[in-house]
């Protein structure tokens, strides 16, 4: 789906290149001070490394299908169009922020995690594929387009499947500390970087949306199957899941200041 959704996109890198500056900023800036959690003088001493390395992810990757779903209903095909940028960008890296910390504390090979992460696999060949100049065969077109929208529904119900609060009531210095970035920090370095950079009202809104989206449910498959504590990070992707009924209304209603 993600690499169908890029691949089908015309990618005007010049004209959305102040979208992906912003996007890049953003994801940036979440991983800064996901990352920097344990070093802070009074929430440091009371977060544990290791539940630390498996959930820092959470505070700055999105997920994607929810990311999709909502882009089609503000914008149409541009705001598809403006979201298959931000995801083309900013996953691969994302990704390898939310593994570095685990592969380091855990001393399993960096490289190898990062080739077979099909998240990475999938957005970066689409990417490169977009740039090459290919285009999707025509008598495959239909078949790609059917197996994305299911992908997109499946997604959604699997992202409510997955809900879990079981482990929660562990580490929650660490969780709320994880959410507040999410939802709350990351929303208002959106909303800034879209008032510096003058985005127009497109880009604006895909951005603050991109920004205040749920975390991804993936990622506490990604923990568990790294050795990481799974269940916990299930708790916060429930979490966020719920919170994004919040964050995401409250991004959207940053645009009225710009």
């Amino acid at each position: 789906m993600l690499f169908h959704s890029i691949v089908k996109s015309p990618l005007d890198l010049a004209a959305t290149s102040s979208l992906i500056i912003a996007g890049l900023l953003t994801g940036l800036a979440g991983i800064v001070m996901a990352y920097s959690l344990p070093h802070l003088p009074l929430v440091g001493p009371k977060i544990n490394r290791r539940d630390h390395a498996g959930s820092a992810q959470v505070a700055f990757r999105f997920n994607s299908f929810i990311a999709l779903a909502l882009a089609e209903k503000l914008a149409g095909s541009q705001g598809l169009l403006l979201i298959a940028v931000l995801i083309g960008v900013c996953v691969p890296l994302f990704n390898v922020a939310a593994v570095w910390p685990m592969a380091r504390h855990g001393q399993s090979s960096f490289s190898q995690e990062l080739l077979r992460n099909p998240l990475i696999i999938g957005t970066a060949s689409g990417l490169a594929a977009n740039l090459l100049g290919f285009s999707m065969p025509v008598w495959l077109e239909p078949t790609v387009t059917r197996i994305g929208s299911a992908s997109l529904a499946l997604g959604l119900l699997a992202a409510g499947a997955g809900l879990q609060f079981g482990q929660l009531a562990q580490g929650k210095t660490l969780g709320v500390s994880l959410l507040l970035i999410r939802h709350a920090l990351l929303p208002l370095v959106a909303w800034a970087l879209a008032v510096v950079l003058k985005l127009s009202a497109a880009q604006a809104s895909i951005l603050l949306v991109f920004s205040a989206l749920p975390t991804a449910s993936s990622a506490y498959v990604l923990a568990a199957r790294m050795g990481y504590n799974g269940g916990y990070v299930a708790g916060l992707v429930t979490l966020s899941t719920l919170l994004g009924v919040v964050s995401l209304p409250f991004a959207l209603g940053l645009l009225k200041l710009l």
